[in-house]
């Protein structure tokens, strides 16, 4: 293979990119926006940075390891600074809860909640080290190809009883109703259910124990940058403000793709890191091989999508850290409303992010950027006009922030504006708005997720996260490095 294109400039493509690059192989990356990134888009607006997401970096060596590929050093293209706590956890009735992995604060944040959980806790983190061990280290970045692949994989998933639920599994560890909330709420930040997300999304906590939280200096944003300096320094090429309209095939092979311009290449491969129901179902409208997969697409669970409010205001804060989680009254009601019912509940949860404590760079001196993200159902169970539901949703997140955190913050605020599903779907191509792909259950991860090769047209490739391992920085870096193993063999 001397050519590839990736579809798709978001981290899973950039990383693979840089790994067909950095192999010998010249690549170039086609992206339907007018900057690279994908979900880690970011805007400037009245001297404010405001990244899209995702803004929690975890497992920093996985991104180390696209620069030492080439004998480069990323700190030399973007500073990782870290972030503690990891997480404030904060509940209606005034609770806070700071989630670091210092063992001594832990201990007492763990008794302030209910003194005889720390022993159950320790127990989780070995629980968590288990499956971190057989999840992660041995399977995520392992392509399943085929259903031997995953009854292979099988013994060591029933072994730690991947068929339980996470929050299952917590509730077995601990007793206080807010640590397992605490404890599981983490299969949020890539798509997942707590309720009915396999027990093997406990590995978060490992590998946030051991890696820690970062923040890229100057915001997500530039750690996009950064892989874009890696990837163009190895003679790869980024075509930006291009969409692909088709993916070409002749007979079961795909030759090259087409863009909305006109403009036009051929190459020995091609791999999508858009979204996969888009790639079936409208690049490859001419494939009857993509067709048939749609169909099968269609029929599968996709996780929630998002409502996030960027605003940017007059004031420092530096009592609220950079990642906060502020819990509504109900947990397991809410999510069911989410991912069962689709409903817009009159409550929610939040996760607020507040990048300027970390680095007051991103906001004027004296102002603050924050945005707060609301999981809501997708557009496929919620289907309603958002320009009409918005503005109210908006204003309800805002109220609840000024109740529990920042009293005036109305008459603070200097520049806001809000994302909803429609602009997942419109700007991401993302099916039904999800934010995620498919929802990460037991029955859709692995051998049961996209394939990192396609089962028909072997020279097509899928990267993100759609495709095994997962959403997350560290599962579509996964992935990419999964798919590039295949590329890579292919020649040999």
């Amino acid at each position: 293979m001397k050519t590839a294109i990736v579809i798709g400039a978001g981290f899973g493509g950039l990383a693979l990119a840089i790994r067909l690059q950095a192999a010998g192989v010249q690549t170039t990356i086609v992206e339907s926006r007018d900057k690279p990134g994908g979900r880690g888009y970011f805007w400037e607006r009245d001297g404010f940075t405001f990244d899209a997401g995702p803004t929690v970096i975890t497992d920093p060596d996985c991104l180390r390891e696209l620069w030492a590929l080439s004998g480069h050093e990323m700190s030399a293209d973007v500073t990782l600074d870290p972030v503690l706590p990891f997480y404030r956890l904060n509940w209606a009735d005034g609770t806070n809860f700071d989630y670091t992995n210092d063992d001594v604060q832990m201990r007492a944040e763990i008794e302030k909640l209910h003194p005889g959980d720390w022993a159950g806790y320790e127990k989780f983190l070995e629980y968590s080290a288990g499956v971190f061990r057989e999840g992660y280290e041995k399977l995520g970045h392992v392509a399943f190809l085929d259903f031997g692949s995953m009854i292979k994989a099988a013994p060591a998933l029933a072994k730690y009883q991947a068929w339980r639920s996470v929050y299952s599994i917590v509730s077995g560890f601990v007793k206080s109703e807010k640590l397992r909330e605490a404890l599981s709420f983490h299969t949020l930040l890539v798509g997942g259910n707590p309720m009915t997300t396999s027990a093997i999304y406990a590995l978060i906590h490992k590998l946030e124990r051991d890696g820690g939280v970062w923040f890229a200096r100057g915001g997500t944003n530039r750690l996009v940058a950064a892989l874009v300096t890696q990837f163009e320094r190895l003679g790869g090429v980024l075509r930006l403000d291009d969409p692909v309209t088709s993916i070409e095939t002749l007979g079961d092979r795909a030759t090259g793709v087409v863009c909305a311009s006109g403009w036009s290449a051929q190459a020995d491969a091609v791999a999508a890191n858009s979204d996969i129901m888009h790639t079936y179902r409208d690049l490859l409208a001419t494939s009857r091989s993509g067709q048939r997969k749609k169909a099968s697409l269609e029929r599968k669970k996709y996780s929630p999508s998002l409502f996030v409010v960027h605003f940017g205001i007059k004031g420092t804060w530096p009592g609220i850290p950079h990642h906060m989680i502020l819990f509504g009254p109900r947990y397991k009601g809410l999510l069911s409303d989410i991912y069962d019912h689709g409903v817009l509940s009159e409550d929610f949860s939040l996760y607020l992010h507040h990048p300027t404590v970390t680095d007051p760079s991103l906001a004027p001196e004296g102002h603050s950027t924050f945005y707060a993200l609301a999981p809501v159902p997708h557009m496929g169970k919620f289907p309603v006009d958002w320009d009409e539901i918005g503005p109210i949703l908006e204003k309800r997140i805002l109220d609840e922030i000024g109740r529990r955190l920042i009293p005036d913050i109305h008459e603070r605020i200097v520049t806001k504006f809000s994302y909803a599903p429609k602009d997942f779907a419109q700007d991401l191509n993302a099916h039904l708005g999800s934010a995620f792909s498919l929802e990460p259950v037991l029955t859709q991860s692995a051998y049961f997720r996209v394939h990192n090769r396609d089962d028909h047209i072997p020279n097509l490739y899928f990267v993100g996260a759609g495709t095994h391992p997962g959403a997350g920085i560290p599962g579509v870096v996964g992935s990419a490095k999964a798919t590039a193993r295949l590329m890579l063999e292919s020649e040999k």
